[in-house]
């Protein structure tokens, strides 16, 4: 194999690795009744968010820029999130709706298919959870990218893959929906 094969096959290694900026074909839509599927909803204010980078992907990202003429590597250099990133926040509980927590709880949202956005009002907020290594919501688009959950000690936003996540303004009509089909499933 040459110098060039080789050279081309650990590129493509790395942003086979990296992913692509967007992880979705396309958007797939929100079925409210997937809240069914939650372990937990709760209304509460979000405390502490932050975003997780992922230094791996980084780190990676870089080496490849390395090999980019200075055009291509300036076209390149505004990417500002990577499939590994994540948030992880707090809940400050005031009501639950399903499950059984109390207090404070942590959460982590990976929205890996959009990226987490850099900062998250207070709220309040509707949020159903998962815990961790239960079931994922059923993929409704021709592709996405999963990963695992990236802390596994903590709660994670529910969120079917490419469509948006289960995070609602507490007031919003979507909670209200949300509610009502909560308080007309069983237990």
């Amino acid at each position: 194999m040459s110098r060039l094969h080789k050279f081309a096959f650990a590129i493509a290694g790395v942003i086979s690795t990296i992913g692509p900026a967007k992880a979705c074909m396309m958007l797939s839509s929100l079925e409210l009744s997937d809240v069914l599927m939650a372990d937990v909803v709760v209304i509460g204010q979000a405390t502490n968010y932050q975003i997780i980078e992922d230094h791996v992907q980084r780190e990676q990202w870089q080496r490849y820029l390395e090999h980019l003429s200075p055009e291509q590597r300036e076209a390149q250099a505004e990417r500002s999130w990577f499939l590994g990133d994540y948030a992880r926040f707090n809940i400050e509980i005031s009501t639950v709706l399903r499950g059984e927590v109390e207090g404070v709880i942590g959460v982590t949202w990976d929205n890996s298919t959009f990226g987490e956005p850099a900062s998250m009002s207070k709220g309040p907020y509707l949020i159903a959870l998962r815990a961790s290594g239960t079931p994922l919501l059923p993929l409704r688009g021709p592709s996405a990218t999963i990963l695992p959950d990236p802390e596994p000690g903590l709660w994670s936003v529910l969120q079917a893959p490419c469509a948006p996540p289960f995070i609602f303004e507490s007031q919003s009509e979507r909670a209200e929906a949300i509610q009502e089909l909560l308080s007309a499933a069983p237990q």
